[in-house]
């Protein structure tokens, strides 16, 4: 087994099927015996340049252990699912278990807009 980390584009349109779509993908590692030991939702978030005339996506990272075969189950599906934008799958030499950078900025903004709420209240 190898250790994979997995970012998704999802179309912004999709975004209140994620959680669908994530169980389903986090059912297929574990009953092929692997092991999801990192998910992140990003949100919504801006794009570099347009993808299919869009500005945004949602993103989603997710840090797993599982076999090549389960690998190419995956990226199968996310070729063959049409609100999946772009994916990448990046080898990672082992489990990545804390918080990306761009979770901690993620928290950061929430933070930052919570407080300005009380304020503009």
């Amino acid at each position: 087994m190898r250790h994979y980390e997995i970012i998704v584009l999802i179309h912004p349109d999709q975004s209140e099927q994620v959680p669908a779509m994530l169980e389903r993908y986090k059912t297929l590692i574990t009953t092929n015996g692997g092991q999801v030991h990192r998910f992140e939702d990003w949100g919504r978030r801006q794009l570099a340049y347009q993808i299919n005339k869009l500005a945004k996506a949602h993103y989603l990272c997710l840090n797993v252990e599982i076999s090549k075969e389960t690998l190419a189950e995956i990226e199968t599906g996310f070729k063959f699912n049409d609100a999946v934008l772009r994916h990448l799958t990046v080898l990672k030499d082992k489990a990545e278990t804390s918080p990306s950078v761009m979770m901690k900025q993620v928290e950061r903004e929430e933070a930052r807009k919570a407080q300005q709420e009380p304020a503009a209240a």
